[in-house]
């Protein structure tokens, strides 16, 4: 494998790292506050004072699958950054896969809706983005070069 390659996977596992640790936080965060705490946390662009009252508690048990859904992706892409690092061709795909595909939905239903700020939401995407764009350049342009 050259260095290039290397690079570039070190590069893509450090950014999915960081994006990793961000969303475990952001899950932890979620899970510990009551459900307007939660719902204005997550949607920050949107004045708080608009989110204030009294939530069902079948809201506050949404937003909890929510934070532990935020805290286990994070940890799994924590973990394919690991992986990646070390040139593991399936934490390419599968954190690709879960971080990647978590940030689209993101993208689509709160960016697009206006309800974020830039940072650190659509920041985020651009990192897991970016994570993946150089990670699947280090695969087909040096390491499944090498597999043939």
């Amino acid at each position: 494998m050259n260095s290039r390659t290397t690079l570039l996977l070190k590069i893509s596992a450090v950014l999915w790292i960081i994006w990793g640790l961000v969303h475990m936080f952001a899950g932890i965060m979620t899970i510990s506050q009551d459900a307007a705490g939660a719902v204005a946390g997550i949607a920050d662009a949107v004045d708080p004072s608009l989110l204030t009252g009294e939530y069902h508690p079948a809201v506050g048990a949404v937003l909890n699958q929510h934070g532990f859904n935020l805290l286990w992706i994070g940890a799994f892409t924590v973990v394919g950054g690991v992986m990646i690092w070390r040139h593991s061709v399936v934490f390419i795909f599968m954190t690709a896969v879960v971080g990647w595909i978590t940030d689209v939905g993101y993208f689509v239903f709160m960016d697009l809706g206006g309800f974020v700020h830039f940072v650190p939401g659509t920041v985020m995407t651009i990192i897991s983005s970016a994570a993946v764009i150089l990670s699947f350049w280090a695969y087909f342009s040096g390491m499944r070069r090498a597999d043939l």
